[in-house]
């Protein structure tokens, strides 16, 4: 019979969150589960009365507590007082806190000079103050994951919430609570100095590169590879290479150097971009590999070289119009998951920024937003982000050779603000400029203007454009003629690819050391020692 009187549990209701009884003084709701929020008073009372017991106490835990982490709300305009008293420099004890507390008012409303008192009976000393104060932040720490979750349950429930930005606003919660438990502490000149010396080590064995390596060697003697927290900005006009140019850097980043590295393809999907990492990895004609007319040795040579691209550590994402939320959001777990290296975004013009709740806005404000946010991306997850660019038609109108600078950034001027390093991509055969001032040819020559460079200098760095493969190689001296012994004039540096055990006609075997980083910044004699 005791058992039919008991009522069926499982079966009642529970109380709604927005309208379940609130803890007086407290932010927390009432769960409806009949348990009482994570709490540790008698610990509360212990700390309040260490603090006013010893007067150095407040050094220990001050960067451990705040107002705010203390459940009981009178707990908390005590350890406000205290704080004030310790802020204004003055002493700390039970009369000077009575006091504070009678000239803001609020001595009745944490129990009277009495309730003070006797908080100073609760302990003998402060030895464990730091130790108890660990334990109240961990159950503020609780109460808190217990509010977040409370607050998405509720928002979940509501059928006008945009679900990608409750996604956002998760996760942006659940890294606030991390990182509010996490106090960087001071440390003392002998510690600075080995952390000093052991990243000089590093940086020693990395032979020169302290950020992701681009595999092109002249732009990393500049760059020192691409640099961690940095928004890198890589702009040119249509058809100029930015995507050959990227995945380029990308390939040699995962390849060569086991870097993780994610694109965000936006502008094409990702099996066109699977297929001129092929194209290039390869050294298969990409119109080929687009109609699939590959000769039973070409097909040889695609299994042969593509072994190495399968297993590298490449991650694509070809989602169309995608937000700032979306981005971040992918970002967040794919570091979390392969602890990506670098990301990069194809391009910055096609994604959508975050306008909810600003009535909309123009074209240049979006731009804007979506570049800080990309650079609070870089920060946030401590890798380089690059992000391709368009110019504008200014470019076309000026007179010369066309050379981009930063004022031709399309949509918004908050671009170069925000990015630590601008890029422009140059091909002076795109604007039939087959000569340089000194007469040499242009045919295949891709240069990379660095026109902004917070950590380093500016220059222009020259690199191989190899139009059939769209891939860019290092500006290799080896195929130039040479008059002692060159090619003869049917066969071009290219055809060593074409049969590489074969050597070219009338002259000597030429290897192509394009990427090639077994011997780096030693591959001419006359060259210095690049780092």
């Amino acid at each position: 019979m005791e058992n039919n009187a008991r009522p069926n549990q499982h079966l009642r209701k529970p109380s709604a969150f927005a309208g379940g009884r609130q803890q007086a003084g407290n932010a927390w709701l009432d769960t409806g589960l009949g348990k009482l929020p994570p709490q540790a008073l008698d610990l509360e009372e212990a700390v309040l009365g260490a603090l006013m017991i010893e007067k150095d106490a407040l050094s220990s835990v001050v960067d451990i507590l705040k107002p705010e982490t203390f459940y009981k709300e009178a707990h908390q305009r005590i350890y406000n007082a205290i704080l004030t008293l310790f802020g204004n420099s003055d002493p700390i004890d039970l009369l000077t806190v009575t006091q504070q507390l009678r000239k803001t008012g609020e001595i009745e409303l944490v129990g009277g000079g009495g309730f003070v008192s006797e908080l100073t009976f609760r302990v003998n000393s402060a030895a464990n103050i730091e130790y108890h104060a660990r334990i109240i932040s961990e159950q503020a720490l609780k109460r808190a994951l217990i509010a977040m979750s409370s607050t998405i349950l509720r928002d979940a429930y509501e059928d006008t919430t945009d679900v990608f930005e409750l996604l956002d606003r998760t996760e942006q919660s659940l890294f606030k609570i991390s990182e509010s438990n996490i106090k960087k502490n001071y440390a003392d000149m002998s510690t600075i100095v080995r952390m000093a010396l052991n990243e000089l080590e590093t940086k020693k064995n990395q032979e020169g590169l302290t950020g992701v390596p681009s595999g092109f060697t002249n732009l990393d003697r500049v760059t020192s590879g691409w640099q961690p927290t940095e928004l890198i900005i890589l702009a040119a006009r249509p058809a100029m290479g930015k995507t050959a140019f990227v995945v380029s850097a990308l390939r040699n980043a995962a390849v060569d150097h086991g870097k993780p590295v994610a694109i965000f393809s936006l502008e094409m999907s990702s099996v066109q971009l699977v297929n001129r990492l092929i194209s290039a990895e390869a050294e298969i004609d990409s119109e080929k590999i687009r109609k699939g007319t590959l000769a039973p040795h070409e097909w040889t040579q695609l299994h042969h070289k593509i072994q190495r691209l399968t297993e590298a550590p490449i991650f694509i994402d070809d989602t169309p119009a995608l937000s700032i939320l979306e981005l971040r959001a992918k970002c967040r777990r794919l570091k979390a998951q392969h602890d990506i290296q670098m990301v990069v975004i194809d391009y910055l013009q096609l994604m959508s920024g975050d306008t909810s709740g600003r009535g909309g806005g123009n074209r240049e404000q979006e731009i804007a937003s979506i570049s800080r946010a990309l650079k609070n991306l870089a920060k946030e997850l401590n890798v380089p982000v690059i992000a391709l660019s368009q110019l504008s038609r200014a470019v076309e109108t000026r007179g010369g050779d066309k050379k981009p600078q930063l004022s031709d950034l399309r949509e918004s001027g908050s671009i170069e603000q925000d990015a630590d390093m601008v890029c422009f991509l140059y091909r002076p055969e795109y604007y039939n400029i087959t000569a340089d001032e000194n007469g040499n040819s242009t045919q295949g020559i891709g240069e990379v203007i660095i026109a902004k460079n917070r950590s380093g200098s500016l220059d222009t760095i020259q690199l191989r454009f190899i139009n059939k493969y769209t891939k860019f190689c290092d500006l290799d001296t080896y195929f130039e003629p040479v008059q002692a012994q060159g090619f003869a004039p049917e066969v071009n540096g290219l055809s060593s690819f074409d049969a590489p055990g074969m050597p070219p006609a009338g002259g000597s075997v030429f290897k192509s050391k394009a990427n090639n980083l077994s011997n780096f910044g030693n591959a001419d004699p006359s060259q210095e020692t690049p780092f």
